[in-house]
């Protein structure tokens, strides 16, 4: 039997000193995380969508950053701002937020 759990929601909470580099935590991801649980359970989605608080993701300066499987989209520098674009679109409807998506550099 296959999970009933959609999509899962990984957001980097990491925190590191100020005076080392950008962490997602020291940006505001904790909150991030606490209102897409907030969309989760408004939504009447438990069971369906899952929301994890995860260590670092990797890019630190494009920061807050979510990622979203089975999709394996990367969102960076989100806001609290773009969390009801998320949880409508993303999150509910299987829509990527285009303007969100990170852009990997070239190496």
């Amino acid at each position: 039997m296959s999970s009933p759990i959609k999509r899962h929601f990984f957001v980097c909470t990491n925190s590191r000193p100020p005076e080392a580099k950008p962490s997602c935590g020291i940006k505001g991801s904790p909150n991030l995380y606490m209102k897409l649980m907030e969309e989760v359970e408004k939504r009447n989605l438990f069971g369906k969508i899952a929301v994890t608080a995860t260590g670092c993701l990797g890019p630190c300066f494009d920061g807050p950053s979510i990622v979203v499987y089975p999709e394996g989209v990367w969102y960076a520098n989100v806001t609290e701002a773009d969390i009801p674009d998320i949880a409508e679109n993303h999150m509910q409807n299987g829509q990527t937020i285009d303007r969100l998506v990170y852009k990997w550099p070239q190496i």
